[in-house]
């Protein structure tokens, strides 16, 4: 595939973020505007929940999805706060719910609690809205740790399975992104993954799509089963796909 076909490709499976504290209303018009490419729109914007209403009215009669966190970055493990966040980010129009799954709790053999947030905020995630799960991999180190918080999360009926916060020293890594496609190979129903966090380069790209058409299948990777979380990636992208950014 030539850099300018996997640009185009891999513009239409982009979560462009903006989960920076300085984020305000200026910021977002600035979001939802490049949202909208030269090569067609991202699959989403994804940022804080308070701007869930106002990049609803900006991207109004189009594609983009919106999308918000929760239990975000820390990953606690309050499951009424975590499901009421979800609720009133749902009730303010956002399309998909990236919620982080309690690796704390997870890491200290605590499983029945990361059950029980992840399935709270799965029940008020209707049908129609799309749920991801970041599992914060970079915290969770090993490999049978990723693998169980992978099983875990695909359990409780997420849509997709993420890598990252982007908020800790390591975020996507080829390794885990390899770890969570065999879980969702083998899982019996279609469920999604997105690499977020340290995804930059068009290289980094390659690699994360060529690894989902290694494990997967060459055409699995679309908007319905993988995205790339990431702020910078937007404008390498362009630049690559052959329009100035």
């Amino acid at each position: 595939m030539t850099d300018q076909d996997l640009a185009r490709r891999a513009v239409a499976l982009l979560d462009l973020t903006d989960l920076s504290n300085g984020l305000d209303e200026t910021g977002v018009e600035r979001l939802c505007a490049r949202a909208l490419t030269p090569f067609g729109p991202v699959a989403a914007v994804c940022l804080w929940a308070g701007f869930v209403p106002q990049a609803r009215r900006l991207l109004r009669d189009t594609p983009v999805r919106v999308a918000t966190v929760v239990n975000f970055p820390a990953g606690g493990d309050d499951v009424m706060r975590a499901a009421d966040e979800a609720r009133y980010a749902v009730l303010d129009g956002a399309d998909e719910i990236d919620v982080v799954l309690p690796w704390r709790a997870l890491a200290a053999g605590r499983r029945e609690v990361v059950g029980a947030l992840l399935g709270a905020v799965r029940a008020v995630v209707p049908p129609g809205r799309v749920l991801k799960t970041i599992l914060e991999t970079g915290e969770l180190k090993t490999p049978a740790l990723i693998r169980e918080a992978a099983r875990i999360a695909i359990g409780t009926g997420a849509d997709f399975i993420k890598t990252s916060t982007g908020k800790t020293e390591v975020s996507a890594t080829p390794e885990a992104v390899g770890l969570m496609l065999e879980e969702i190979r083998v899982c019996g129903r279609t469920v999604g993954i997105k690499p977020s966090g340290g995804i930059r380069t068009l290289e980094d790209a390659r690699t994360y799509l060529a690894l989902a058409d290694a494990v997967m299948g060459p055409g699995w990777a679309r908007p319905e089963t993988f995205r790339f979380g990431a702020s910078g990636l937007l404008d390498v992208l362009i630049e690559a796909g052959g329009a100035s950014p």
